[in-house]
């Protein structure tokens, strides 16, 4: 009757979906390893990144200090390490934990640096959290700190990364062999800016890892 469809209606009963046909719902996030992501105002391509989890990713770094440097960053765009959720902030160490130790061994390292720069006088130039994995070795620096130093003075700016860099990242056979185990590295070699190519390159190997 009228009045059993009105009260029907009134309680929902009836929006239910007919046998067969598919209720709708909310499309799920994209990923960042199909769709890329932004890195406070930086695009970046799905090719350049080489892990993801539900809040976090990791990424290829345009200047490298050392072999196996990438970047650990959260998924939402949030300029400051409060800004992040607990859930973030576990999730991003978790995945810089996992990432370090397997980049420890791909690139036969001893021991691992993590940093992050909160903020601009702390070194950070890219508005969005991120952590610095960076493989270390014996000898890799004079001074210990310098590393530290040489993070700063690698800071991406908007508009590098799209930038064709292959005319600025010419590696030589000097270069290669700084790359050797325990022999310290040229910083001025190491943080030239990639080409995208040879960021791609890069993440594709590191894929399988994770």
């Amino acid at each position: 009757s009228w009045s059993l469809r009105r009260v029907a209606a009134s309680s929902g009963l009836a929006r239910r979906p007919r046998p067969g046909v598919r209720a709708m719902s909310r499309p799920a996030s994209a990923s960042a390893l199909d769709s890329g992501m932004r890195f406070g105002p930086i695009a970046i391509p799905a090719s350049q990144i080489f892990a993801e989890t539900s809040l976090s990713v990791g990424l290829v770094n345009l200047k490298p200090v050392v072999p196996g440097h990438v970047l650990i960053v959260s998924k939402r765009v949030v300029p400051r390490f409060h800004d992040l959720t607990d859930d973030e902030t576990a999730d991003l160490w978790s995945l810089a934990k996992r990432v370090g130790h397997a980049l420890e061994g791909r690139v036969g390292a001893t021991s691992v640096t993590f940093a992050l720069q909160d903020g601009p006088q702390a070194g950070q130039t890219v508005p969005h959290v991120h952590v610095h994995v960076l493989p270390r070795v014996a000898g890799d620096f004079a001074d210990n700190d310098d590393i530290y130093r040489e993070v700063e003075a690698s800071g991406e700016r908007e508009g590098e990364r799209s930038a064709d860099a292959d005319g600025h990242a010419a590696r030589d056979a000097t270069k290669e062999t700084q790359k050797t185990k325990g022999r310290r590295f040229d910083p001025d070699a190491e943080r030239v800016a990639r080409s995208a190519a040879e960021m791609a390159a890069e993440a594709a190997e590191l894929r399988p890892l994770f």
